[in-house]
């Protein structure tokens, strides 16, 4: 290891590599802000940066990797001589550390998908973060690790400089994935990464012909497995956090001719009103090991405060996967049964389940609407309505159509079925209506998995096209049908419009690559819409 650092330019001669939580603890706690918590967690700040900084990242544009990226306001092009001044300062700034730590790991619990990544970085909090993160090597596989095939440098407490070609502010992440490598400056939030490691798997599975996911799976005693898409806030982590089925995991998956396998080896999950009685796996797998991210606490007992979003609504706490009493270790299942779009509709007006055909499965994939939850990004201080190709547009380095045409092909080769749930607002918009109950998800989740609602009644939406179910067990009829708990029907057949148009709009810039089937899934806008 040593060697491959010295080529790398790293010159800290003091590495502390794979360390355990035992070890990294004293570490953490003797750095500024960071405090031990009383249900044994640590809780750390990761400053200025409270969430992803989307707008900030940069993927070098190469030969190798040029013609196959989806280049935009996603994929925003670096330059291979800018790449390397962030490189040079990240390295520059590593080495006047009188330590670095060091943190070998995998991404991907299949052996044949499988990268080894190497995070080096300054602070402790962010080695346990990526020790819980990552899949852990054993021993013998730490021994025989040698060199990796990515590597992230993570200087995210040096601001990046503007002045470099391509860098806006003082944060800029990039990727390169010709030298297989990931620089990280001017932000110390943990969960850029995760992402960065999830891009480099989005960009690598299909070229073999997998289907890299924003998902959480799960999987039932019969072996029947189910996909979750949405974005972060949509439910994916708490939903798949079910005590009746075993957890794949809550966020990254791929889907192989084998079956589906979770990319991580922990989970991070969101923390904001977190109870023990909405959300017990998740509450109790915060403790000795796992670390809390800019969770305020009582300054006398220590005791997290999930109520508060004084610094952020993007409290999070990230724990080794093992840490959910119900997880399947290896993280591997079959294919797919059930396939669930979950969506925060902050217009109000979709249904709280719907049943989708094949062609408004790939409709409804491709346009991937939700809202973007407060505290997610920086600058989102509330709900915005937003679409974000495949649930997970932000992650996505191929075309868009590229994954959707994956998805149908093992779509159709399982039989899965796929179902539209609104996890968002009803009885009006967001500021006038309210949030559907987790309750009542889950109870519709519940009746997906169990086949309760395969034959259920349902009836045709009339704008949508998709059938939507009327009746499922422990949820309140009315519930069901948005539009009768709006008190002006008017009000919402114009919102409904609304938001049909906003599909209709968004799908323009895929409509040349689309079948005339696919684009039938449209929704239906009038000439008085």
């Amino acid at each position: 290891m040593q060697a491959f650092l010295r080529r790398q330019g790293i010159q800290v001669s003091n590495i502390l590599r794979n360390l355990s939580p035992a070890e990294l603890y004293p570490y953490a706690l003797g750095e500024p802000g960071t405090i031990l918590a009383s249900n044994g967690a640590i809780i750390a700040y990761s400053g200025a940066r409270t969430g992803r900084s989307p707008k900030d990242k940069r993927v070098v544009k190469e030969p190798s990797s040029e013609a196959n990226i989806w280049w935009g306001k996603v994929n925003i092009p670096f330059e291979p001589a800018s790449f390397a001044v962030n490189r040079e300062m990240a390295i520059g700034f590593l080495n006047t550390r009188d330590h670095l730590y060091v943190v070998d790991g995998f991404a991907g619990w299949d052996p044949k998908h499988r990268i080894k990544v190497r995070t080096i970085c300054t602070r402790a909090y962010h080695a346990l973060f990526m020790h819980n993160m990552l899949i852990r090597p054993t021993d013998q596989e730490l021994a025989e690790y040698g060199d990796p095939d990515w590597v992230i440098y993570n200087a995210g407490q040096m601001p990046a400089c503007p002045s470099v070609p391509g860098v806006t502010g003082n944060t800029s992440v990039a990727l390169s994935f010709a030298s297989r490598e990931f620089v990280i400056l001017g932000s110390e939030y943990a969960g850029e990464m995760k992402k960065g490691v999830f891009t480099v798997l989005n960009y690598l599975l299909p070229l073999s012909g997998a289907l890299p996911m924003h998902c959480s799976a799960n999987e039932g005693a019969a072996g029947d497995v189910a996909l979750f898409f949405g974005l972060s806030g949509t439910g994916k982590t708490t939903l798949s956090a079910d005590p009746k089925r075993a957890l794949i995991g809550d966020d990254e998956h791929g889907w192989t001719n084998d079956g589906v396998f979770n990319f991580e080896g922990g989970c991070y999950a969101k923390t904001i009103n977190l109870t023990r009685e909405k959300e017990p796996e998740i509450y109790d797998a915060i403790k000795f090991g796992s670390i809390l991210e800019n969770v305020p606490y009582d300054a006398g007992k220590h005791d997290p405060d999930y109520t508060s979003a004084e610094i952020t609504e993007n409290t999070r706490c990230a724990y080794p996967i093992e840490y959910i009493p119900n997880a399947k270790i290896p993280c591997v299942a079959g294919h797919p049964k059930n396939i669930v779009f979950l969506t925060c509709d902050a217009f109000g007006v979709l249904p709280p389940v719907a049943r989708l055909d094949g062609n408004q499965a790939m409709y409804h994939f491709i346009s991937g609407y939700t809202a973007k939850v407060a505290g997610t990004e920086v600058g989102v201080t509330e709900p915005e309505a937003t679409f974000s190709a495949c649930f997970g547009a932000a992650f996505m380095v191929w075309h868009p159509t590229v994954y959707a045409e994956l998805l149908k092909k093992k779509m159709q080769e399982h039989d899965a079925k796929v179902w539209l749930v609104n996890t968002g607002w009803s009885g009006g918009s967001y500021g006038v209506g309210s949030r559907i109950k987790l309750a009542y998800t889950r109870a519709i989740i519940d009746a997906i998995l169990d086949g309760h609602l395969d034959n259920a009644p349902m009836r045709r939406d009339e704008v949508f096209g998709f059938d939507v179910v009327t009746r499922v067990p422990e949820v309140p009829s009315e519930i069901l049908d948005p539009k009768s708990l709006w008190k002006d029907h008017a009000a919402f057949e114009a919102t409904e419009a609304k938001l049909a148009n906003l599909f209709v709009e968004n799908f323009k810039k895929y409509a040349p690559a689309a079948s005339a089937e696919l684009m039938a899934a449209s929704p239906k806008v009038g000439s008085g819409v």
